[in-house]
């Protein structure tokens, strides 16, 4: 390839078919990969509904790109996520004569656009088996993402969402399903509309605040216990040390307090709350309890392994918001490299290995969305943890943990 990385698989395989001269297998390959088209951010937040053809300087071509090709963010140009097809239907008489596919690589070709043509183009798309990445999948940037050193590590740590959406887990300068779509996902599952609301999701993330602090109760008595034991914790235990430290804490908080002001009284709390509270927290560590028992049988924990924390769970998830700020232009690269650097660096302070960090991940997104039922909930984290775990290309595998 003449000294060329291609970045992905996916121009790798287009400058294969080119090379060898093989225009129905790029095709093929061209129909399986998503293409994205340059926009003016203005234009498409006046009206986001809308999609833009901008022809390259002459006039003659229109310029498209496929995932790894994608340039660096910047806040003037966005790019829409499209599928060959959707040119095929979307071209008439007065646009460019030429599609001009990743101009300026070893993989780039100019289609001619004529209605022959873009029938073929349909007729590739209606022969495709699949469209985009894989979910379930490890994919990276062999070019243009870091493979190595302390920003893939805060990358990696987001791995469990990439490989399950199927996207590039190093991608820093992250453009994911385009702009408008991102901004529609943060919408819908994080109620961010702007910048403010981005930078206050991500720190609640990366403080582990959005994970319920029962959880957190629970599981930090039991690490208590552990480290004064030297050994595993009986259920029971956990359960009766649990509720000593609820009790003490509703006698502290009824006890007189002096402060600046002052002495001040407080009530104590109504005995019914407490007791209700301690109920609930013999009810979860029975629940976690049953999950650890179905992850060791799973092999997603070791057969006397256990549950450090549930905060992996935020951090996972702020190494991904962090690029998710960059692809709706909410935060910036510099922004996002920051972000990811302080979870690696939390990640590693709460816990001892990839692994480790996997199975806390995995129980928080358990608790919170799977309700004991081991459904799609739990089954997808348990088949994205074998796969970061066995998977040689798993940068879990290539990342040292320390």
């Amino acid at each position: 390839m003449d000294g060329w990385t291609a970045p992905s698989a996916i121009e790798r395989e287009l400058y294969g078919a080119k090379a060898r001269g093989d225009w129905p297998g790029y095709l093929d390959a061209l129909a399986r990969a998503e293409l994205f088209l340059p926009q003016h951010r203005a234009h498409v937040d006046a009206d986001p509904a809308q999609a833009r053809f901008h022809p390259m300087p002459g006039g003659a071509a229109l310029a498209v790109y496929t995932r790894g090709m994608l340039p660096a963010p910047d806040p003037y140009t966005v790019y829409l996520r499209q599928s060959l097809a959707w040119f095929a239907n979307a071209w008439d008489a007065r646009d460019p004569a030429f599609l001009a596919v990743n101009p300026g690589c070893p993989a780039e070709a100019y289609l001619t656009t004529t209605p022959a043509d873009r029938a073929r183009w349909r007729a590739h798309w209606d022969a495709a088996p699949s469209w985009g990445l894989a979910e379930g999948a490890v994919h990276a940037l062999h070019t243009g993402g870091p493979l190595h050193g302390p920003v893939a590590h805060g990358l990696a740590v987001g791995a469990h969402l990439a490989v399950s959406n199927g996207e590039f887990w190093n991608a820093l300068a992250y453009h994911g399903l385009g702009y408008t779509r991102e901004r529609e996902r943060l919408r819908k599952w994080w109620g961010v509309t702007d910048s403010a609301g981005w930078l206050d999701a991500l720190r609640q993330l990366l403080n582990a605040e959005a994970v319920s602090p029962v959880w957190e109760f629970a599981l930090r008595v039991r690490r208590v216990l552990a480290s004064d034991f030297a050994g595993p914790v009986d259920v029971e235990h956990w359960r009766h040390a649990a509720e000593a430290g609820l009790r003490r804490g509703a006698e502290r908080s009824a006890e007189p307090q002096l402060t600046p002001d002052g002495v001040t009284v407080a009530e104590p709390r109504p005995r019914a709350e407490v007791e209700g509270e301690i109920a609930g927290v013999r009810r979860l560590i029975g629940r976690i309890a049953r999950y650890e028992q179905r992850f060791r049988a799973d092999g997603l924990l070791p057969p006397d392994g256990w549950v450090r924390s549930v905060e992996g769970w935020d951090l996972g998830r702020a190494s991904q918001m962090a690029r998710w700020g960059v692809a709706t232009r909410y935060g910036t690269v510099e922004d996002a490299e920051r972000a990811v650097l302080r979870a690696g660096g939390a990640v590693r302070r709460t816990y001892r290995s990839w692994a480790d960090f996997s199975a806390g991940y995995a129980l928080g997104r358990c608790l919170h969305f799977d309700e004991e039922e081991f459904g799609e909930w739990y089954t997808s984290s348990l088949a994205t943890h074998l796969t970061l775990t066995t998977d040689p290309a798993s940068p879990w595998l290539n990342i040292p943990w320390r």
